[in-house]
């Protein structure tokens, strides 16, 4: 089924190459010998989806295409879970499951929709306030030519008239009195948040319309009688997959590399997992990325430009790193995204947020004001046992291999757990 349904928008078809080149990769480093490849290949081609555990209650939780974003963000939160199958309300008594599924939504794609929108918006109140306030029109044109890049003027205009009858009624006319362009876009204050939540187009903006623009990743569901060598082939390369039973268009169960990092862990005892599990991560390769390759985030750098980062790589997480040789001190995911848009007193100040005060904030929300959550790191000797085991024991997508004084070498992702155990099969001739 999965092979068989890829999605034809380009902006999906542009990414696959570069996931099928980095599982190529993975599994041209392995040092496992090849027989043994092989044997768990076949073992993993005989047991069906059926048999894997289903979702926590056994309910997948689903969003329906019409929910608001801010809607959505709660439910996420909600369910402390990273994305969601979008229901289509208008597929009627459809019994075909691309009639009843639009697609998945997850932070990642959320993440592109706020930063896009919400920096426009700041763009577009600065228009209204700063030329209230005496400042020229070529200067608020300059403003927003190097803010908003490629996206355009006409997506400005639509705002700048939903925050300009903001600031007409009273809700940030104050803030901008007085100031420059750039100075009245930084301190909205709470109002900026009420403002993308309550005002148009923000409250309108539907899950279906954030779907069909930012898809991260294509949806591929499998039917319950696939084998879990084909879940595992999906999982090396896309963050989810969806289990629909045969003969119904509904979505049985929800596998993520998260849950099958977690099924691995209680595999210990068995032979086959405690042969691999016990050798270290250069047999491997791990971890796949060159030093200079792992991508981070300084401590005192913006959270706007984290995300950012996250959102330009098709990245879920950045080390924050302190000094000349890049010593980890704390870790950004793009999960943390919700804190910002549940949190008003954060996105009061997000323009000017460093990372550092991020953490340092949110973590003062969590039961030991204060403390900074430390970032979950290895060594370059581990064995792959005992990444599986903090991967699964944490409940963390990512591990990074630190070097002398905890400087940041590597990283390991669930990912590249779960390409230690499969290869791909050659096709066979038909």
């Amino acid at each position: 089924m999965a092979e068989s349904q890829a999605p034809k928008d380009s902006t999906t078809l542009n990414r696959l190459p570069s996931c099928d080149a980095y599982f190529q990769t993975i599994q041209s480093r392995k040092k496992l010998p090849f027989s043994f490849q092989q044997s768990l290949t076949s073992a993993f081609e005989k047991i069906h989806v059926s048999s894997f555990p289903n979702v926590p209650n056994g309910q997948v939780i689903e969003i329906q295409a019409d929910t608001t974003i801010a809607e959505a963000v709660r439910v996420l939160s909600e369910y402390n879970i990273m994305s969601a199958p979008v229901r289509n309300p208008d597929a009627g008594s459809s019994m075909d499951w691309r009639d009843r599924y639009i697609g998945i939504i997850d932070y990642s794609a959320i993440i592109l929709w706020v930063l896009e929108n919400a920096e426009l918006a700041a763009i577009a109140l600065s228009t209204v306030t700063a030329t209230a306030a005496g400042v020229g029109a070529g200067a608020v044109g300059a403003l927003g030519a190097v803010a908003l890049g490629a996206t355009g003027p006409v997506a400005v205009a639509g705002l700048a008239a939903a925050v300009g009858a903001a600031v007409a009624g009273g809700m940030a006319a104050d803030k901008g009195a007085g100031k420059d362009a750039p100075s009245a876009a930084g301190a909205l204050g709470e109002d900026f948040y009420k403002v993308i939540l309550q005002e148009e187009p923000f409250r309108s903006t539907t899950v279906r319309q954030i779907t069909k623009s930012f898809r991260w990743a294509p949806f591929l569901p499998v039917s319950t009688e696939s084998s879990m060598l084909s879940v595992l082939l999906l999982l090396s390369k896309y963050r989810s997959v969806p289990v629909i039973e045969a003969g119904s268009p509904l979505i049985k169960n929800f596998i993520t590399q998260s849950a099958v990092v977690q099924g691995l862990e209680h595999c210990k005892g068995r032979n086959w997992f405690d042969c691999i599990a016990a050798r270290p991560l250069e047999d491997f390769g791990l971890p796949f990325m060159p030093q200079n390759e792992v991508i981070s985030i300084k401590s005192d750098e913006l959270i706007l430009e984290a995300f950012k980062r996250m959102k330009d790589n098709h990245i879920g997480g950045l080390p924050v790193v302190e000094g000349p040789n890049k010593q980890i001190i704390g870790n950004v995911s793009i999960r943390d995204i919700r804190f910002l848009l549940l949190k008003p007193e954060l996105f009061s100040n997000f323009r000017q947020l460093t990372v550092i005060q991020f953490i340092n904030t949110i973590t003062s929300m969590a039961k030991e004001p204060g403390k900074i959550t430390p970032p979950i790191m290895c060594k370059p000797g581990s064995s792959l046992g005992s990444v599986i085991d903090t991967l699964a024991s944490k409940k963390v997508h990512r591990v990074y291999v630190a070097g002398e004084n905890n400087s940041a070498i590597g990283v390991i992702t669930l990912r590249d757990v779960i390409s230690c155990f499969i290869y791909e099969p050659p096709k066979k001739n038909r």
